[in-house]
């Protein structure tokens, strides 16, 4: 764990004189008697001072707490022998925390604790890197929701992986808010390795798997470094997995797709689902079973999500049935049921027009021959049937409400007409 000025002070001996900030960890040590030595620190330094030349205390302690420092440590028995009053006053005004170095304690003693904290922290994180990557790569032998769990556990938060389209695959934990991740997985697309934001009390962040999909991670704090370099380990091992994972897709389906060729030729091939099955064009490629002149194809009996499909049909059937949901996806209607004028095309003519016909009573199904004869002209109808044109108009309405389509379909018209004649 890292070194505090407090732990720091219990340690080697010193005494606290301004108490601001003591649970802050120590990065390191820097010696100086320069009345501005900020040009030479990084922030998180403990700076030492005998205090020869410090200049005016109120300036000098806001330049080192500007200056990121946690803390100030004084050197006695030497220049002075106690911390000057001034300067407690202005670190205490500064924020800026303040500890007395006897003349006991040898600056190279504190450099020395701290320098073996450091080292410590550095062996423990690689240490907890390593067998984090080494958990998470037994993890990924076995699948990338496994990979998902077993980083969840070593972050102690939730964890999702997100499909490309934004879509959850698997989630791990309580994850916050997944519209919020979706909208900022659209935002990223394939670019920007990632990003990180605040959510409520939880600390988000995602990273972009290429072109396969995203990591999500949910924390109670933001992601230390060795915490950034195991999701990074993660996200690596996810981005190979689902790269595999794709390329054995992109053969099967390729696979498919040659299959699905010979069906079309007529010929017999292995790996077709138990007939009667639809042929279903669909508008996304992760769902299709084959591809064939830019139109995604899948065989059986329902799909999610729109599509445009045939009636159904058997392997030896499969030709008609893509034609059919070719003419499906012309009239915008999801079955080739619904296409006006499909029952002409039925292998039982005459069942169909029985069905298609069976809401009309006779008197209906008299006067929408008579119409239809007559080219849909309402008078010469009329006159045929012996009725005022609003009668046969009112029947023509009535067929529409019994058969649920519009009589202006020329489709659905020689459908009846055909119909008509056969029964």
């Amino acid at each position: 764990m890292p070194l505090t000025l407090a732990r720091l002070a219990r340690e080697v001996g010193l005494t606290v004189h301004v108490d601001t900030g003591l649970d802050r960890p120590v990065s390191w040590v820097h010696s100086t008697e320069l009345a501005d030595p900020t040009p030479f620190l990084e922030g998180g330094e403990l700076l030492l001072t005998t205090g020869i030349a410090l200049g005016p205390y109120p300036a000098y302690a806001r330049r080192l707490a500007d200056a990121g420092v946690v803390g100030l440590g004084f050197g006695t028995g030497l220049s002075h022998a106690a911390v000057p009053g001034e300067l407690v006053e202005a670190a205490r005004s500064a924020g800026l925390a303040v500890l007395e170095v006897p003349r006991a304690v040898p600056f190279i003693a504190i450099t020395k604790a701290v320098s073996r904290a450091v080292a410590a922290d550095e062996y423990a994180a690689l240490t907890r890197t390593s067998e984090a990557q080494r958990a998470l790569t037994r993890a990924a032998l076995t699948s990338p929701a496994a990979v998902v769990r077993r980083l969840a556990g070593l972050l102690g938060g939730a964890v999702a992986l997100l499909a490309a389209t934004g879509e959850f695959v698997h989630v791990s934990g309580d994850m916050p808010d997944p519209a919020q991740l979706r909208a900022e997985a659209a935002r990223l697309g394939h670019g920007p390795a990632g990003s990180a934001w605040r959510a409520g009390e939880r600390h988000l962040a995602l990273q972009v798997l290429g072109g396969h999909g995203y990591l999500a991670v949910a924390t109670a704090a933001p992601l230390a470094a060795v915490d950034r370099t195991v999701v990074n380990t993660a996200a690596s091992l996810l981005t190979l997995a689902l790269a595999g994972s794709d390329a054995v897709d992109v053969v099967h389906r390729e696979l498919r797709t040659a299959r699905f060729r010979l069906l079309l030729a007529g010929q017999p091939v292995e790996g077709v689902p138990a007939g009667p099955f639809r042929v279903f064009l669909v508008p996304r490629r992760d769902a299709c079973w084959a591809e064939h002149d830019g139109d995604f194809v899948v065989l059986g009996d329902r799909v999610d999500g729109p599509f445009h499909a045939s009636s159904p049909v058997d392997a030896s059937e499969v030709a008609r049935g893509y034609r059919e949901a070719l003419r499906a996806r012309e009239e915008r209607v999801p079955f080739f049921e619904d296409v006006p004028g499909s029952g002409l095309l039925a292998a039982d003519a005459a069942a169909h027009a029985a069905t298609l016909l069976a809401p009309l009573d006779e008197r209906l199904r008299e006067s929408l021959r008579v119409w239809l004869a007559c080219h849909g002209q309402w008078d010469p109808a009329a006159a045929r049937l012996g009725v005022h044109r609003h009668t046969i108009r009112n029947r023509m309405r009535r067929v529409e409400e019994l058969l649920g389509g519009s009589l202006d379909s020329p489709g659905l018209r020689a459908e009846l007409w055909f119909a008509l004649t056969v029964v």
